[in-house]
């Protein structure tokens, strides 16, 4: 008898997506047809999704993610796009500088740079309790 393999994790995988997506469609009291014309994703293909049938692509997962009101980067984390993450981390919070649609790619840099000089430790900075780097 052999153990799981590779390919059963990816079925699995898809079979939850479908699940999850099912779900929040039925939690959001659509029918396939309506979470279709709601993100112009055939019904038939929504179906095979929810089915665990097909791995749908990142434009796909963003069109329901829309026509769903629940957040892209849950269904790539539930595809196998996105490692899932600890919330609010480093990571979280240069992506949000990205996503900014009031920053230009300028503004964006120098806000990143200036984040991530603030998070490198500086000899000295973190020196001792009570001192001007710990928490108040």
């Amino acid at each position: 008898m052999t153990g799981p393999t590779v390919t059963d994790g990816v079925e699995q995988r898809l079979r939850d997506l479908g699940e999850f997506i099912r779900v929040q469609r039925e939690t959001a009291r659509l029918s396939l047809r309506g979470l279709a014309q709601r993100t112009g994703i055939s019904n038939p293909y929504l179906s095979q999704i929810e089915r665990g049938l097909r791995r749908p692509s990142a434009e796909i997962l963003q069109q329901l993610a829309r026509g769903l009101a629940v957040s892209a980067e849950t269904l790539y984390e539930r595809a196998g796009i996105l490692d899932a993450r600890d919330p609010g981390g480093p990571d979280d919070v240069v992506a949000a500088i990205r996503r900014d649609p009031a920053l230009d790619e300028g503004q964006k840099e120098a806000l990143i740079g200036v984040y991530e000089s603030m998070r490198r430790p500086v000899a000295g900075r973190a020196a001792s309790p009570g001192g001007p780097a710990t928490d108040r």
